[in-house]
């Protein structure tokens, strides 16, 4: 129970801390409870990975686990567009949190996420990159080990490690890493030209000199992209000039065929750099498409698969484009905004104006975030979210349209059968009742001693009738308001049926079977009266010649089961035999208002227990009255 509390504890503060850090922005790791991180690619190893950090976190005494999967924001798709669904069925196998986010860098992106969280762990797969790949970059998982801070990262071997034998990721255009090298291509590559032509002066003639630069163009240009070609050729053109041709080390051009040589570089070295541009223009669409498609794959299936997904679609659209805030904000007619749902800071945005991303989704009604203006692609990405959320919240209004017309049918039906069971139940004890008090006023008919016995026993039989329904009709409403607050204590089976049935019609034909020696039940003497008399009326009067009460002790229940050999009732029926003024089909003059098994099951599910039917062996129905065993040695 300490620790419970403690964990308790833990979570309240954790949710204030949440709150603080996000109105504050604060981005260092506060630790309050253990949270564990784990990243997941959706590759051979991830299985591997998901369970050694679920074993982290059950030795961490039940720290909250998160899974994450991180889409390259920059078009980059190391995994197929599966790999999210497949993580997250994964994750949700080991009771983990699933969670998906897009950034430039797959380092960057995991660890703004464990800031974000307050992950005071984070667990990743050691690198699928060959050594020689790791001498001229480090791998991810360097780079957060480098960067974690306070966060314990813990590097997970795994039998992918090292062995990655696919082609080179295509970059996003040419990063500066790679028009860097351009450049020094661009340079180093006529230089070689040079160096090489000189030696083998000798040997080759000019052409052959002429076919080194307009390779080293090409190279330059293939590695950096337009600038370094350029670059290449205009230096290739210069040294050829000066150390290749006639006369040497000189500028001058003495051929003029040189001049055509130099600018057939230069144009070959735009061709080339434009069809490299082209190229990973192309690549950089095609796989930012894939990362696309695969992240409204996973918005869609939320939409799909949840019974409340407006909630939960505006949580992941809030952590894939870390924002501080997502809402969605509808105008009524008097035209002011209202939230129709939120996540994150719930006031940092109450108006589109206030907004830094602001997506109109239908007329009157908006996506909007705050905490980081998007890029137009990213702008683009989320208006078909929003798409998906207004399909969400339109199932969302039917489901409670739904709903709310099934309420109002059966409270139509439910009023409808009490004005049916009012106006025939009521009225015929009172007409008896009027009847009988006329007659013994008549001073004009013959009544002898009998006869006036008779009359005063109708009136008082159809008095008791009365009293009975309105007693029922007043513990249904009483029921319905909540209003009924049981006094619980020990209580025997064998004390409550022999005051339940005193003053019931037909109680000389209930035979009790009920054990002294068996364990008291916790109930409320009163109630637990009021519920055997309901259940034992309702057998008597619609039974056969005998009802059976038995009892029974299994576990740390107490069942009393009400035996009779009635008419059967059918399993589609059962449903119905508990609910409020159904009689099965009974409609004579003493049935009720069919109230009396429905108040019973109302103060039995108060008091803990449960009141259900079952049919008897050899025919007809047996209601089952199961409520918890007392303790043992508690005192009545």
């Amino acid at each position: 129970m300490r620790e419970l509390a403690l964990l308790w504890i833990a979570d309240e503060v954790d949710v204030v801390l949440r709150r603080y850090r996000t109105e504050q922005q604060v981005s260092d790791v506060w630790e309050t409870r253990e949270r564990v991180v784990v990243a997941l690619t959706g590759g051979r190893e991830s299985e591997t990975v998901l369970r050694r950090a679920a074993r982290i976190a059950k030795r961490s005494g039940g720290a909250d686990l998160m899974a994450v999967h991180v889409l390259r924001g920059d078009g980059l798709a190391a995994t197929g567009v599966g790999a999210a669904d497949r993580v997250r069925r994964m994750a949700e196998g080991v009771g983990a949190s699933f969670h998906t986010v897009v950034g430039e860098s797959v380092d960057d992106a995991l660890l703004d996420f464990a800031r974000g969280a307050n992950a005071t762990q984070l667990v990743l797969g050691t690198s699928r990159r060959s050594r020689l790949a790791r001498v001229f970059a480090p791998g991810i998982g360097a780079r957060v080990v480098q960067e974690s801070g306070p966060i314990d990262v813990h590097m997970v071997t795994h039998s992918a490690a090292g062995r990655a034998l696919r082609l080179p990721r295509l970059r996003n255009g040419l990063p500066a890493g790679r028009q860097a090298l351009g450049w020094v291509t661009a340079v180093l590559a006529p230089a070689a030209a040079t160096v090489i032509g000189i030696a083998l002066t000798d040997w080759v003639d000019l052409s052959t000199d002429v076919v080194l630069y307009f390779l080293a163009t090409v190279l330059a240009a293939l590695a950096g992209g337009l600038g370094p070609a350029l670059l290449a050729a205009l230096l290739g053109g210069l040294l050829l000039n000066f150390f290749l041709s006639s006369p040497l080390y000189s500028l001058a051009i003495a051929n003029p065929g040189n001049v055509i040589t130099v600018s057939t570089m230069l144009l070959v070295g735009v061709l080339v750099a434009l069809v490299v541009d082209r190229a990973a223009r192309r690549a950089e669409q095609a796989v930012r498409a894939r990362a696309e498609a695969a992240l409204l794959a996973s918005f869609a299936r939320t939409v799909l698969t949840r019974s409340d997904p407006l909630p939960r679609l505006l949580d992941r659209v809030r952590e894939t484009w870390a924002l501080q805030s997502v809402a969605l904000l509808e105008q009524g007619e008097d035209r002011v905004w209202r939230r129709v749902a939120c996540t994150g800071d719930a006031g940092a945005c109450d108006r589109p104006e206030k907004a830094d991303v602001d997506v109109v989704v239908d007329e009157g009604l908006h996506l909007v975030g705050t905490g980081r203006a998007l890029p137009a692609a990213d702008r683009r990405l989320l208006e078909v979210v929003g798409g998906q959320a207004l399909l969400a919240l339109r199932g969302q209004r039917a489901e409670a349209g739904a709903a709310d017309a099934e309420r109002r049918a059966a409270a139509n039906e439910t009023r409808g059968a009490l004005l049916s069971a009012v106006g025939h139940d009521l009225c015929s004890p009172l007409t008896s009742i009027k009847a009988a008090a006329g007659s013994l006023r008549d001073e004009h008919l013959p009544l002898g001693p009998d006869d006036r016995a008779e009359l005063l026993a109708t009136v008082e039989e159809s008095a008791d009738r009365l009293t009975g329904l309105v007693d029922n009709l007043l513990d249904s409403s009483r029921l319905a308001a909540g209003a009924v607050t049981p006094l619980l204590a020990p209580v025997g089976y064998d004390e409550v049926a022999a005051t339940a049935l005193l003053g019931l019609e037909g109680a000389d034909r209930v035979r009790v079977e009920i054990d002294e020696d068996l364990p008291d039940v916790l109930a409320d003497a009163g109630l637990l009266d009021r519920v055997l008399a309901n259940v034992v009326d309702n057998a008597l009067r619609h039974g056969g010649t005998e009802v059976v009460l038995r009892a029974s002790a299994y576990s740390d229940r107490v069942e009393l089961r009400v035996v009779d050999r009635g008419r059967g009732v059918a399993p589609r029926e059962r449903d119905a035999l508990f609910a409020a003024f159904q009689r099965l089909g009974d409609r004579d003059a003493t049935s009720g208002l069919g109230l009396g098994l429905s108040v019973a099951q109302g103060l039995t599910v108060v008091m803990g227990g449960e009141l259900t039917a079952e049919d008897t062996p050899g025919g007809g129905p047996t209601v089952v009255i199961s409520l918890p065993a007392a303790p043992v040695g508690a005192a009545r």
